[in-house]
């Protein structure tokens, strides 16, 4: 039964704090033997936090339909038995228990990431230092921006905002989007055809759950690129297709009429690093009118460019057969969870149905916060300002490089959150250097972790722009010693 002591606030038990519901089921065992049997369990189990101050035995008693001298007498033997501990003016609270000791792994240097989509993880070695693509830098997340905009989206926002809602989104930030899309991307939508989702994959997961229902079996993507992708197009029921990629991009040209659907990254490509042809661009648009197939075009961070304006969306070329997804990921922050997709008018029912199924809708609040975070300029110059920072990395990355280990070649266009570093042919083989790299305490994955083949040239995918300042020189200096000729 439950004791519901405190019902104004739901909460996860805090050191100090007993305004919350408590859970004690005593399973008919309504005496005082039952009672402690159902607490040294709750506290065993970690349910009940040591330092979680417990209701008296006044409230315990009436909530749960015992006599007070029974809640007393339980509380006073776990007191006794050093479960619980009391005093006076302080109530009674879980008592501070010794921790087994931690299991550690007989390893002391963890493996090298080799190429398995489970592996590919920063957060998997434990080393002290990380160079690996596709996170942001977090500690220039925002917060005071964003804490600003937050308010005013909250206070400026209806009551019904906060109810169940159109599965695309708050008309808000899909107003935004369209504008900046348009404007910053070269994206031709409105916000009726704009899906707000809760990160990329569940975006690519809608769009291939929806073809899927319509009969399509097989989808290439790009064969060197995140794991993720083709993951979450078998979970929806499609085959993925390896479509290769060279300097020019994905070769589009392999594409049949047989796979009804592709996923490119064709401003940057990942990992590889180059940007899809102006000739491969009108090949495959040229395949998905002749065929009626449909592209998804993942711009994961198309707004960092350094060497140029950036090339606009794909999208602009054929907005009736690309799907354009964007996210807030790698510009603002993945715990964001904000993504969105701007979809053509024939496949819109279709994947609005499979978002009220995933979630009905994403949360709303960050969604409210985001679209004032546009309108208001700050996401452009939060984008400005990042963008300034990245390139700073990305040259003393290629600087450095170039000064310790001269033979290897830095490849791929000046952009994003990456950068590609080819070995030289007939110096130490990439294992050797990723271990080297391991020994000296620093985590950073090559290119076979990313789908790419052995017998392809060996290459390291050098993510810049995660380390914190104080500890990105030092990464950097790893990666030199890892990379220098021995």
């Amino acid at each position: 039964m439950w004791s519901t002591w405190g019902m104004n606030e739901w909460a996860t038990p805090r050191r100090g704090s007993g305004s919350y519901d408590l859970l004690l089921d005593l399973a008919g065992q309504r005496t005082r033997a039952g009672l402690e049997e159902v607490l040294r369990t709750a506290v065993r189990d970690g349910r009940l936090a040591p330092g979680t101050r417990l209701p008296s035995s006044r409230v315990l008693s009436h909530d749960l339909g015992l006599a007070r001298n029974t809640v007393a007498d339980a509380y006073g033997q776990l007191v006794a038995e050093g479960w619980l501990t009391a005093r006076q003016g302080s109530g009674t609270t879980v008592a501070d228990r010794p921790s087994l000791p931690e299991r550690r792994p007989a390893r002391r240097v963890p493996d090298a990431p080799r190429g398995g989509p489970a592996e590919v993880s920063p957060h998997r070695t434990g080393l002290p230092y990380a160079l690996w693509p596709g996170t942001p830098d977090l500690s220039s997340f925002p917060r005071t921006a964003w804490l600003r905009a937050a308010r005013r989206a909250l206070t400026a926002a209806p009551s019904e905002a906060f109810g169940y809602g159109d599965p695309r989104g708050r008309p808000e930030l899909r107003a935004a989007l369209a504008g900046y899309l348009a404007r910053v991307r070269g994206v031709r939508t409105d916000p009726e055809h704009l899906v707000v989702c809760t990160g990329y994959a569940q975006a690519v997961g809608l769009v291939a759950r929806a073809l899927h229902a319509r009969g399509a079996r097989r989808a290439a993507v790009e064969a060197v690129g995140m794991p993720d992708t083709p993951t979450v197009l078998r979970a929806a029921g499609l085959d993925p297709v390896p479509l290769p990629v060279d300097a020019e991009g994905a070769r589009v040209a392999e594409l049949g009429r047989g796979v009804p659907a592709v996923v490119l990254t064709p401003a940057h490509q990942f990992p590889m690093g180059v940007c899809l042809s102006p000739a491969r661009r009108t090949a495959v648009v040229a395949w998905a009118r002749s065929t009626g197939g449909v592209i998804v075009e993942d711009d994961y961070d198309g707004e960092f460019r350094y060497d140029r304006q950036p090339v606009a969306a794909l999208q602009a070329l054929a907005p009736d057969h690309v799907v354009y997804a964007g996210t807030a990921s790698k510009s603002l922050a993945p715990g964001l969870r904000l993504a969105w997709l701007a979809v053509p008018p024939h496949l819109l029912d279709a994947v609005v149905r499979e978002k009220r199924l995933a979630d009905h809708q994403s949360a709303v609040t960050d969604q409210l916060t985001l679209a004032e975070f546009i309108a208001g300029g700050s996401y452009d110059r939060h984008v400005r300002r990042m963008r300034m920072r990245y390139r700073a990395r990305r040259d003393r990355v290629v600087e450095l490089v170039g000064q310790r280990a001269p033979d290897v070649r830095v490849s791929g266009i000046a952009a994003g959150l990456h950068v590609l570093l080819d070995l030289p042919p007939g110096g130490a083989s990439l294992d050797a250097v990723l271990d080297r790299a391991l020994r000296l305490g620093l985590s950073v994955p090559g290119l076979p972790a990313f789908g790419a083949a052995p017998s392809h040239p060996p290459a390291l995918v050098v993510g810049y722009a995660a380390p914190p300042d104080h500890a990105f020189s030092a990464a950097l200096d790893l990666l030199c010693r890892a990379l220098e000729p021995q």
